[in-house]
């Protein structure tokens, strides 16, 4: 199954003249890297990649030096043998990745799973920075059933081979992508829109996501989020769709030091929707940590 090509789809790519590829944990990735600075992270969620970062990254660029990488699978990063398409796995080989590059981030920003990505590799060992940014983040597991149900399911949907071309052709239909977004709670410029056209219509973008979900355990890191002693931010959209503001309550149950910043009338893709209002955010609690005040401080 054939992944996108750089020299075919990435010709009119958001920031192209950041890209770089590199070789990592056996795989080869597609980083985007820019400004100079503190060093700051930034992990996408499922089934997006580095375009998700298309406006907020120039702007984090001035104040930092900002890596940006697509997950494996996603984007044009190489996807990995598929056990390692998973919370604990995608965490090792960023971790992996960074060693490569000899990045020690001091901020890390992350979307949705990319969130739970983060705050995985920080228990892990694999990076200590100072601040953990988590934009909607994918911290809880289904309720109900639903937990029961998701993981097999998307593992019997990956299993067929022809399921991720099912996906990719029907992306291919007026209006899917757009009715996608907006299940997110979200509305974006049509570029991104067609960006996300883009990655949806290939097959092994979708397989890649597919097999994330399939893989994906968030009960492990429940149990182990008590032990997460860097500094962390909850932002929260209220228009949510895909990740209820609930979430960030329930983790700041859990790490009652947390501190909760709701988003009022944004969705899921907040920081695609208002990425200067989301730099403002970043560069706030970055400042004020190296301020040396604490994030309930602020």
């Amino acid at each position: 199954m054939s992944g996108l090509v750089w020299s075919r789809d990435g010709t009119d790519w958001p920031n192209r003249t950041a890209s770089v590829f590199v070789e990592a944990a056996g795989i080869r990735w597609h980083v985007q890297r820019m400004g100079k600075g503190p060093s700051l992270l930034l992990i996408h969620g499922t089934g997006a990649a580095t375009h998700s970062w298309r406006e907020l990254l120039p702007l984090l660029a001035q104040h930092f030096s900002v890596l940006a990488p697509d997950l494996p699978g996603h984007g044009f990063t190489q996807s990995p043998p598929s056990h390692r398409l998973s919370l604990p796995g995608m965490a090792v080989d960023i971790g992996a990745l960074l060693r490569k590059l000899e990045v020690k981030p001091e901020i890390t920003v992350g979307h949705s799973a990319g969130a739970a990505i983060a705050a995985r590799m920080c228990l892990a060992g694999l990076m200590a920075p100072r601040l953990l940014i988590a934009l909607n983040g994918a911290f809880m597991p289904f309720g109900g059933i639903g937990n029961h149900l998701f993981s097999p399911l998307a593992n019997l949907l990956v299993m067929n081979p022809l399921v991720p071309r099912v996906f990719a052709w029907q992306a291919s239909h007026a209006g899917a992508v757009e009715r996608l977004i907006a299940n997110t709670g979200s509305t974006i410029d049509q570029e991104g829109i067609e960006l996300y056209r883009r990655l949806v219509r290939n097959p092994a973008h979708v397989a890649a996501a597919l097999r994330m979900m399939a893989n994906w355990k968030l009960e492990p890191l429940l149990h182990d989020l008590p032990w997460l002693t860097t500094a962390l931010v909850l932002v929260a959209a209220t228009n949510d769709r895909s990740i209820s503001p609930e979430v960030a309550r329930q983790v700041r149950e859990i790490l009652p030091n947390a501190v909760i910043e709701p988003l009022p009338s944004l969705g899921h893709l907040a920081h695609e929707e208002q990425p200067q209002l989301i730099a403002r955010l970043i560069l706030k609690y970055a400042q004020a940590d190296s301020a040396g005040k604490t994030v309930q401080e602020m």
